[in-house]
């Protein structure tokens, strides 16, 4: 903890946050101090979190701050396990919470900017599935995924740039080299120009020699065109050969295949497909359709906090412990043939797990072949449309790509002597340029002294002729010394030409050499590696293997056990039956089952009697039943009767007192 806070407090003393703080006054910060911090510092990350956090709620700080950290990918320490407790600490300042916090933004400022930075961009709003329906909308978000993915392409185009290794100094060095050639070629221009037009019928020559220049253009796209040509009918022999091998493969197909083993390899493929339908399928169905009726039923079920986790992994523990002491019971109470039987289970059981896992590998491999196949055919078609040729296979390829390394190594030497031999003609041509134009000015400057040397030694001399004769055997005399001077630095510069020369031709043979072993060492790697990944698969079967054989010893050890333990009981059960004492005896299995056969034999007889009895009087009972029935019919009708007799008296006696009234009155 100590080397935390001296990390962050190192951090916020530097750029750009500039604090002043130490151990002691950065311990001594209250909440709403570190909370402003810790918001200082996304601010630094994300200039939209640059706030004071008190002209904002609480919770919209802490929701803020949990945004940018969620953006981020922050992951609270193992000691804050409960979200909302992070939460709780973030919202009052707690020192556990933000101190860890603040350590892992400081110390990936940089890539968290940047993540920050893409942020922006690349986070995904997601629009209610009832929106999309409208046609606008959905077409807007199109648009935008669409523009999602072109600034990703042009984020990881600009990442190259940057890693690629141009800088910008070495970009203008070399444009101002190449603004620097071209107007040297400009001057070569203009002085060839100036050349050509002192000569008779120029024109014509250039047209001549435009002629011929376009001429030989032609004559190189003829031979490119040849060798084009030349390389299609070749592909083209090679393609007719593998259609030929292929044709007489399926001849000899045909010529050894019969109807049995058509109908055996069909019969094979019927079983597998009939497997699939019949068992496997429907059983991962089926445990689908669990899976999903447990993930509903966890959907539905309210949010547990760790401790009612911790409490189902303490009852699914428990459970586990029961029913493996169940079964262990259950493999106990077997009796031998029971145990056969048990084995011959197992086995059918790791058998038919065997043939489910061949069946799910067959599977794959089908599914495997079929997606290589169609990407095999999508690369032909391709390869077709660009080159219009087959792709080539084994042998073919690996020639191939022989030719081509040996004609990449031949190109690169080429041009490596080509590139020489102009910076050679470039440097020479220069060197010409200067020396022409020293030799003008010598030539000035001599005709210059020996003037003014004629001038000052024969001022008064009317005979000019004189002065011209002496004046040109003076110059004579110095061009003579002059060539004398250049053929001495020439013979002294040709031993040094000479074993620059030996020099270049002995780095281009190191150069040709240095490329084969280059050669050499690819093709080495190559089988090396294809070596690697066979070894790679032998070992990995190895270990499958193994895996299988340490669980069948297990299992053998497992039933070893069992075996022991019934043989164990098997003798105690023994010694207890042919025990002398009665009461030791009654302690057998084998007397417990035998009282327990005689109880239930009598309890057995005792029912078959009471059946017997029951079956005898049923007859009698059901008729007995079907006179109370009629009896209590018969009463029903006998009680509506009789309140009916009772209704029809009282309605008479009230209409005879009606009448004795009528007869006072």
């Amino acid at each position: 903890m100590s080397d935390q806070i001296k990390f962050i407090v190192e951090k916020l003393n530097q750029e750009p946050f500039k604090k002043s703080y130490n151990l002691i006054t950065f311990d001594s910060l209250e909440s709403m101090q570190l909370l402003q911090l810790l918001s200082d510092v996304l601010g630094e990350i994300d200039p939209k979190h640059a706030v004071d956090i008190r002209e904002e709620m609480p919770e919209q700080t802490a929701k803020r701050m949990l945004s940018l950290l969620g953006i981020l990918k922050y992951k609270p320490p193992g000691s804050i396990s409960d979200l909302s407790a992070f939460r709780q600490g973030l919202v009052t300042g707690s020192k556990p919470v933000i101190h860890p916090v603040l350590h892992w933004l400081l110390q990936r400022t940089n890539e968290l900017k940047k993540r920050a930075y893409l942020a922006r961009f690349l986070v995904k709003l997601e629009v209610p599935a009832e929106f999309l329906q409208d046609d606008t909308v959905a077409e807007t978000n199109k648009q935008y995924e669409e523009l999602m993915e072109a600034f990703k392409n042009l984020h990881k185009e600009c990442e190259q740039l940057k890693t690629s290794g141009f800088s910008t100094a070495e970009i203008r060095r070399d444009i101002s080299a190449m603004e620097e050639e071209k107007d040297q070629l400009l001057k070569r221009v203009e002085r060839l120009k100036k050349r050509v037009e002192t000569v008779q019928n120029h024109q014509r020559m250039l047209e001549i020699a435009r002629q011929l220049r376009l001429e030989k253009e032609r004559e190189e796209s003829l031979a490119q065109q040849k060798q084009e040509q030349k390389n299609q009918l070749f592909h083209a022999e090679q393609r007719l050969q593998r259609v030929q091998l292929q044709l007489k493969e399926m001849h000899h197909a045909v010529v050894d295949s019969k109807p049995e083993s058509l109908m055996k390899k069909l019969e094979e493929e019927i079983k597998f497909n009939s497997y699939l339908a019949t068992e496997k399928i429907p059983r991962e169905l089926e445990s689908k359709k669990k899976s999903l009726y447990f993930l509903q039923k966890v959907v539905a079920e309210p949010a547990m906090s760790q401790s009612d986790l911790n409490m189902l992994e303490t009852k699914i523990n428990e459970v586990n412990a029961q029913i493996n002491q169940l079964i262990e019971k259950r493999m106990m109470k077997y009796e031998p043939i029971d145990s056969k039987f048990s084995m011959y289970r197992q086995q059918a059981s790791i058998i038919s797990r065997k043939k489910e896992a061949k069946a799910e590998e067959l599977q794959a491999a089908k599914e495997e072949m079929s997606n290589t196949e169609k990407q095999m055919q999508q690369k032909t078609n391709q390869a077709r449309e660009l080159e219009g040729s087959e792709v080539l296979k084994g042998d073919e390829f690996k020639h191939y790509v022989n030719k081509l390394r040996s004609k990449n190594t031949y190109y690169k030497k080429k041009r490596l002597e080509l590139a020489e031999i102009t910076a050679e003609y470039g440097i020479l041509q220069r060197t010409e340029e200067l020396l022409k134009q020293r030799d003008e000015a010598l030539q000035q400057q001599l005709v210059i002294q020996a003037c003014t040397t004629l001038a000052a030694q024969h001022p008064c001399s009317p005979d000019n002729s004189l002065a011209s004769e002496v004046d040109v055997i003076w110059v004579f005399s110095n061009v003579k010394k002059l060539n004398a001077m250049v053929a001495d630095k020439k013979s002294s510069l040709a031993p040094v030409i000479k074993e620059l020369r030996q020099l270049r031709q002995k780095c281009q043979e190191l150069t040709q050499e240095c490329d084969e072993k280059k050669v050499q060492y690819d093709s080495c790697a190559a089988g090396l590696e294809s070596n690697r990944s066979t070894l790679e698969q032998e070992v990995k079967g190895l270990l499958e293997e193994c895996i299988q054989e340490e669980s069948n010893y297990r299992y053998i050890n497992c039933m070893k056990r069992n075996i022991e333990v019934q043989l164990q009981r098997a003798k105690e059960e023994m010694k207890t039956y042919v025990s002398p004492d009665p009461q030791e005896r009654r302690k057998a299995i084998r007397e417990q089952y035998t009282r327990m056969i005689l109880e239930q034999e009598n309890l057995g007889k005792k029912l078959r009697e009471k059946q017997k009895v029951v079956r005898e009087s049923h007859g009698p009972n059901m008729k007995q039943v079907k006179m109370w029935q009629d009896f209590e019919q018969l009463m029903e009708c006998k009680s509506e009767c009789f309140l009916k007799q009772q209704n029809q008296t009282a309605i008479g006696q009230v209409i005879q007192e009606g009448g004795k009234d009528r007869l006072v009155l």
